[in-house]
């Protein structure tokens, strides 16, 4: 089963210990017959025997010397199963941290098609309850199916030696155990499916609701999230109980089939002691060793129903685990090391989403080194998507990104955007100081260049005010500060990239027009030479610029000045233009 051979795989480096500890599973088990085996020679020779008070006179030692066997048995079995539920404890924990470093490794290296599929919340889902799902399978399922097994073998093979009549009798019932096993099996597989998707639907609601807590309390909406809360936590908690049903169901008539070995050898081996066919210490020995036929029959629906349950965790986590990104460095791919100059060029470029939905059509520009950019254009025509191309966000279906004269698919991933810095009006700070968040790219970074690239993102005065300064910690459970200083916090970590591309995502719309102009300013005196493309939606953002590219239905309407631009009368930007300053006529 490929489940398990993955097993295998991810237990490198603690098979060996794993495979010692299954080997003191199987002597520990085995181990269980020895007891009985001296049962039966106490019983036989001290008790039901003819001789039995002349033997306790005379063979005193013995029976002393077998009563001490018993105990040291019983000590060292129990050392092993000790010993080997550590190791078992050890391998289980050991494979699941080398695993989730593994997953959170490759979730990071995945492509934005990978997030457009997978929800934040089923992600931790495969991360949290599927992996202890597969803890649990290393640590308990197998070696208790290995513990019923060797048990249920031994025991048999004792029995056969013991009396081949008796011990057929007994493991008679033993294929109605398997009849019973499979139809549970069938039933219980794909309940355990659906409980999954639902575990990961209700993570999701919940992470979506205390992400966006904000939102909810902003438009009073609590009872509804809560009623939609209680939905998906019904719809669990219904799954749960089917899947739990199933097992309960079922349970009964394995249950009775266990306790009727109990039956079965009362009956039969009365009657065979009866005609002189058993001995009383052989019947006691059968007696003692029952609960090592019935127990591993018992254990056999739990081990199905947990083992079901891990397929459906397995398969999640295997998805992620083998999800390779589309986009990779080619192995031909171009090295270069040294300073981009920032020169982009897009040649016919088209791309659609996943789902077909076209977003830019045959779409060619060029920008030169050092130039200032902005995109405009309606909400949906694709500026993000044009910038997010650079990148390698996304890969293009037909045409060429090319920055500095080389095709971005040809470049490596790594040289190509550590040349890039990216700021988004969806702000996203880590729960970190104010100084980690700006020195992102460089944790080395000393502390007069956070405050400079701060000063540039005009954010070091209102910095410098907070009770703790840089040191402040800022994130989710951080200080709430306003969208405008979240966003110049944003932009300083851009910026301390000292990028030879900077993209600007709307990344002023949350500040004051004051605050914008300083921005402006400061951005067109970096010392360092960067192209710069921002989308925005404000004029005043786009009029000093060294040229305005206007996006509409996926395509490049309008590309020039500011002043070429309101030549057009007709123009989006014209129109735009007019609107934000009241009508205001400029002449041109």
């Amino acid at each position: 089963m490929f489940q398990l051979k993955w097993i295998w795989e991810n237990l490198k480096g603690y098979r060996g210990r794993y495979i010692f500890a299954l080997c003191l599973t199987v002597t520990g088990q085995i181990m269980y017959i020895i007891n009985p085996i001296f049962s039966q020679k106490i019983v036989d020779t001290f008790i039901y025997s003819e001789n039995a008070l002349q033997n306790i006179s005379e063979r005193k030692n013995l029976l002393i010397t077998l009563c001490l066997c018993m105990i040291g048995f019983t000590l060292i079995r129990t050392s092993l199963q000790f010993t080997s539920n550590m190791l078992y404890e050890k391998c289980s924990q050991g494979m699941l941290s080398k695993i989730r470093s593994f997953l959170f490794m490759n979730v990071q290296r995945q492509d934005m098609a990978f997030y457009d599929h997978n929800s934040t919340g089923d992600l931790m889902t495969r991360l949290s309850g599927d992996l202890d799902m597969v803890r649990h399978t290393v640590a308990w399922i197998i070696k208790t199916f290995v513990e019923c097994i060797v048990l249920y073998l031994t025991t048999s093979i004792y029995f056969f030696c013991l009396d081949p009549l008796m011990a057929l009798c007994l493991i008679a019932l033993t294929p109605l155990i398997f009849i019973i096993s499979w139809v549970f099996k069938k039933k219980v597989g794909p309940k355990y499916v659906d409980l999954r998707e639902r575990m990961s639907q209700l993570n999701s609601q919940a992470q979506e609701n205390i992400a966006g807590n904000r939102v909810v309390r902003a438009f009073a909406r609590e009872d509804y999230e809560i009623e939609r809360f209680q939905e998906k936590n019904k719809e669990y908690s219904r799954a749960n109980k089917e899947a739990a049903m199933t097992w309960l169901d079922f349970f009964p008539y394995i249950e009775t089939v266990a306790q009727a070995l109990t039956v079965v050898q009362l009956i039969a081996g009365g009657i065979f002691v009866i005609n002189g066919r058993l001995t009383m210490g052989e019947y006691v020995a059968f007696g003692g060793l029952i609960w090592t036929l019935s127990n591993p029959m018992r254990s056999v629906g739990t081990l199905i129903n947990d083992f079901q349950h891990f397929l459906a965790s397995a398969n999640k986590i295997i998805e992620v685990y083998y999800s390779r990104p589309l986009i990779t460095d080619r192995v031909d791919a171009v090295s270069m090391p040294d300073r981009f100059k920032g020169e982009i060029e897009f040649r016919n470029v088209t791309f659609a989403y996943s789902d077909g939905t076209k977003v830019l059509d045959d779409v060619s520009f060029k920008i030169k080194p050092g130039e200032t950019v902005v995109i405009m254009g309606e909400t949906g025509s694709g500026k993000t998507t044009l910038v997010d191309l650079i990148p390698r966000c996304y890969d293009v279906q037909k045409g060429e990104v090319l920055v500095d004269g080389v095709n971005v698919r040809h470049m490596k991933l790594h040289e190509l955007r550590k040349n890039i810095g990216v700021a988004m009006q969806d702000v996203l700070l880590w729960s970190d100081t104010i100084e980690g968040n700006i020195s992102f790219f460089d944790s080395d970074m000393p502390m007069e260049d956070v405050k400079r690239f701060a000063t540039l993102a005009d954010a070091d005065e209102f910095i410098s005010k907070l009770p703790e300064g840089y040191d402040t910690i800022v994130g989710e459970r951080g200080v709430g500060l306003s969208g405008g200083q979240k966003q110049r916090i944003s932009l300083a970590r851009a910026l301390a990239m000292r990028p030879s591309i900077l993209i600007l995502d709307d990344t002023t719309s949350a500040v004051d027009m004051e605050t914008e102009q300083v921005i402006q300013h400061n951005l067109r005196d970096l010392d360092f030479s960067c192209t710069k493309l921002i989308i925005a939606q404000r004029t005043s953002s786009a009029k000093n610029a060294d040229r305005i590219m206007i996006i509409k239905d996926g395509k490049i309407s309008e590309f020039g000045t500011h002043e070429e631009l309101l030549k057009n009368k007709d123009g989006y930007y014209s129109e735009i233009y007019r609107l934000q300053n009241g009508g205001e006529k400029e002449a041109v």
